[in-house]
């Protein structure tokens, strides 16, 4: 393999591990915020109790993520640095604002938070958690605006064969990135749902600290069902601007071949880009692709035969993991419904009990099928339209490129299986 794909295959390893911690830290840090506030406005004792040991948990997802992601910033120097040099004035300047920003206020304030419980009062406490649950929130939002530039490049201007900044503002508003953001989002929101049911669910089993965990698996059940239903929802928005923003993804979500108007959408296919169409392809319902896409009926949808073939994305792929992606989105609101049902008493349903800590991983994985979706559809361009993935790596030998992802992979081997280890751990060591 040559130096581009083995740097693409590095980023991958290491932002997709990254990733692993970043929705648990945006969900339950909302989630933290929540029980806190319960706790100041009641002054049950439980809810404090509820709130160390979530808290505990958290803290110790958010120390191993912050450790993954400093190394994960190194690479546009190490392996992307003429993409850095290309979009260096428009990509740097949203780093560094979430860096010396968000970054700092999250750190800050989840120390004063962490070590705090008896040197400030219980508002002033509570204070911490919900600057930490917005500071974490901010810093996902300028670091998607920062991919959106890449899906959807605006408020710039060409000086000297290079983007350069000139409306920050349609930057921070690129409609691709609010779609992205608010995606991401109510999914990692959802991620911190299921953490919290899936280990309620596991103490419940075994009729540990029935009352904290039953207001845990109450709490925690509301939350999912609500951002799993958004989730859906803005899932089905980003397609939609997916289709007006970058045709050649959607038509690969779809292995979508042939351009035309009130565009079927086939519940049997699968894609054969060899030969430029699909080697099944039954069952079609008429104008389905169109209402989604456009909603309207009659709408063009563009096939990929009508794109260049060194323009378009890698099919299979995409087709795959957008399928995926969207079975597992639409099982988790109806999962959300039957929990939020049985919530008052879910100690009853032993069988639910015992499968909901298995589900833990599932929105994980629905996750990055999504990030999988967005980055492979994106190809062959690392900023859509403008500079292409080929001519954005380092000029480095691929054998120095080997040992950097022979290495990550160990140590972030390590990592995850210590933070699983310390998660297990005391997740099953309950709030003593």
């Amino acid at each position: 393999m040559d130096v581009v794909m083995l740097s693409r295959i590095q980023f991958a390893v290491t932002v997709f591990f990254h990733f692993i911690f970043v929705p648990l830290t945006l969900g339950l840090s909302v989630l933290l915020a929540i029980m806190e506030t319960m706790y100041v406005r009641t002054g049950n004792e439980m809810y404090k109790r509820m709130v160390k040991f979530w808290g505990k948990l958290f803290i110790i997802n958010f120390t191993l993520g912050v450790v993954t992601g400093i190394t994960l910033e190194f690479q546009f120097g190490t392996n992307w640095s003429r993409y850095s040099e290309y979009v260096g004035d428009i990509f740097g300047s949203l780093l560094a604002i979430e860096a010396s920003t968000s970054f700092f206020l999250e750190s800050t304030f989840i120390a004063v938070w962490f070590f705090g419980w008896k040197k400030v009062s219980k508002n002033v406490h509570c204070m911490c958690i919900w600057l930490v649950a917005l500071a974490s929130n901010m810093s996902a939002f300028w670091i998607i605006m920062a991919n959106a530039f890449m899906q959807n490049p605006v408020g710039y201007k060409m000086v000297e064969g290079k983007p350069q900044l000139n409306d920050f503002f349609a930057v921070i508003t690129n409609p691709y990135g609010i779609g992205e953001f608010a995606h991401t989002v109510s999914s990692s929101w959802m991620v911190g749902g299921i953490f919290v049911l899936g280990i309620s669910a596991w103490h419940l089993l075994r009729k540990n600290e029935m009352e904290l965990f039953k207001s845990s698996f109450k709490i925690a059940s509301i939350f999912f069902l609500i951002f799993s239903i958004t989730t859906a929802i803005a899932g089905h928005h980003q397609g939609q601007i997916a289709a007006k923003y970058q045709p050649a993804k959607l038509a690969a979500m779809e292995s979508h071949w042939e351009t035309g108007t009130n565009v079927p959408m086939y519940l049997l296919t699968w894609p054969n880009a060899e030969n430029t169409g699909n080697a099944i392809q039954a069952l079609p319902l008429p104008g389905a692709l169109s209402i989604l896409a456009y909603n309207n009926p009659q709408a063009k949808v563009i096939g990929l035969n009508d794109i260049p073939k060194e323009d378009r994305p890698p099919v299979l792929p995409t087709f795959i993991t957008f399928r995926l992606m969207v079975g597992l989105g639409s099982f988790f609101p109806l999962l959300g419904i039957a929990l939020f049902a049985w919530r008052k008493k879910i100690e009853e349903k032993s069988f639910v009990l015992k499968v909901l800590p298995w589900l833990i991983p599932l929105p994980y994985i629905a996750i990055m099928l999504g990030w999988t979706v967005t980055e492979v559809g994106r190809q062959p361009w690392i900023v859509y339209n403008m500079l292409r993935t080929s001519a954005a790596a380092s000029p480095i030998e691929a054998s120095m490129v080997v040992w950097s992802i022979v290495a990550f992979t160990l140590i972030y081997t390590f990592l995850g299986l210590l933070d699983i280890y310390l998660l297990r751990k005391y997740a099953m060591k309950g709030p003593k």
